[in-house]
């Protein structure tokens, strides 16, 4: 499946630029890739549940807008593009998966794994910082409705993909 959502993206196609130094190397699709995780990540953990509440995209918008601004420095750059439109973007991703999670989960997963044959591609410590960020979305958006009372702890569909096993740690 190929989505074309970002603005941004289209645009480095269109004119040539890449705006993220790191992904120079990278053929087109990995790049949309590369900037579909965040989203991904956001979708498979709200919905691993079979229902993606508010509180499940306000904290994937919320996080979009806070890792632009407080992300590991050589991150910055690639939050910005990401959380442009970030609902927006999601709301259309969204659309593009099956509703029920046991057919959906799987195909999320899969696009994921694409990432283990791009991180090797990249700086070793941007990779790293872009795995631990992933990691920490994930494991936000699944705190935002699980646990007692729906606060701060995980719902035990979520923790079956919050530890995003299906992508491989770069720094080992």
């Amino acid at each position: 499946m190929t989505c074309h959502i970002f603005d941004s993206f289209r645009w480095c196609l269109n004119t040539g630029v890449i705006m993220i130094d790191q992904f120079n190397q990278l053929e087109p699709g990995e790049i949309e890739t590369m900037f579909k995780v965040p989203i991904l990540v956001s979708i498979l953990i709200a919905g691993a549940d079979n229902n993606i509440d508010n509180a499940e995209m306000k904290k994937a918008v919320s996080i979009s807008k806070l890792k632009q601004q407080k992300a590991r420095k050589d991150l910055i750059e690639y939050y910005k593009i990401v959380g442009s439109d970030f609902e927006d973007k999601l709301k259309i991703l969204i659309q593009h998966y099956p509703v029920d999670a046991e057919d959906r989960n799987p195909q999320i997963v899969e696009e994921l794994q694409k990432v283990n044959h791009i991180l090797p591609k990249l700086d070793k410590n941007f990779a790293v910082d872009f795995y631990q960020s992933i990691r920490d979305i994930a494991r936000k958006v699944a705190e935002a409705s699980g646990g007692v009372l729906g606060y701060m702890a995980v719902g035990y569909e979520e923790s079956k993909f919050v530890g995003l096993d299906m992508i491989n740690d770069p720094s080992n």
